[in-house]
C-alpha cells in the first residue's frame, strides 16, 4: 500500500494563507482559520503544502496501515475554499439545507465565498463533526476509518 503524500509538517499556516493569490480565496481562508482555532482550541497545523488541519488522529485502513490525520480542515484551493469535514455529510441534511451556496464531495465541503453561506449553519457543521470524530476516537473505530 503506497505511503501518505499529505503529512503533518512545520509549514508556516499564516505565511500560507498570506501566499494565497485570490483575494476573496485568503479573506475566507483567514476567517476559516480563525473559526476553526475558536471552536477546536487547537492551532492549525500545515498538511502537505496545502491543507490546514486541526488535530490528529490515529485510524487504521481496510489494509490494516495505521495512520494519523488530521480532525478537521480547510484549503483555500483555486476554485473553491475546500473544508473538509471527515465524516461526511450523511447526517447533515438539514443544516446543509440552511447553509446557502455550497456543493459537496465525499468528506469536502466548496464554498466559493464565505458572504455566501450562514455563518452560524458552517460553524454548527464544524462542530457537529468534531464532535463525531472525537466519539469515535474514543469508541476506537472499530478499526477504520470514521467516514
Amino acid at each position: 500500500m503506497a505511503e501518505l503524500k499529505t503529512k503533518r509538517n512545520e509549514g508556516d499556516v499564516n505565511a500560507f494563507i498570506a501566499s494565497v493569490e485570490n483575494e476573496i480565496r485568503r479573506r475566507d481562508a483567514a476567517a476559516i482559520k480563525e473559526t476553526m482555532t475558536r471552536l477546536t482550541g487547537e492551532q492549525p497545523q500545515m498538511w502537505g503544502g496545502s491543507i490546514v488541519g486541526y488535530g490528529t488522529y490515529t485510524y487504521t485502513s481496510g489494509a490494516g496501515k495505521e495512520s494519523t490525520w488530521f480532525k478537521i480542515g480547510f484549503s483555500p484551493r483555486k476554485q473553491a475554499l475546500t473544508l473538509y469535514i471527515m465524516n461526511g455529510f450523511k447526517d447533515y441534511e438539514g443544516l446543509l439545507s440552511s447553509l446557502g451556496n455550497h456543493s459537496l464531495g465525499k468528506s469536502c465541503l466548496y464554498i466559493k465565498n464565505l458572504e455566501d453561506v450562514d455563518a452560524k449553519v458552517l460553524e454548527q457543521l464544524i462542530t457537529n463533526s468534531l464532535a463525531h470524530i472525537d466519539a469515535a476516537i474514543e469508541k476506537g473505530f472499530e478499526g477504520t476509518m470514521p467516514i
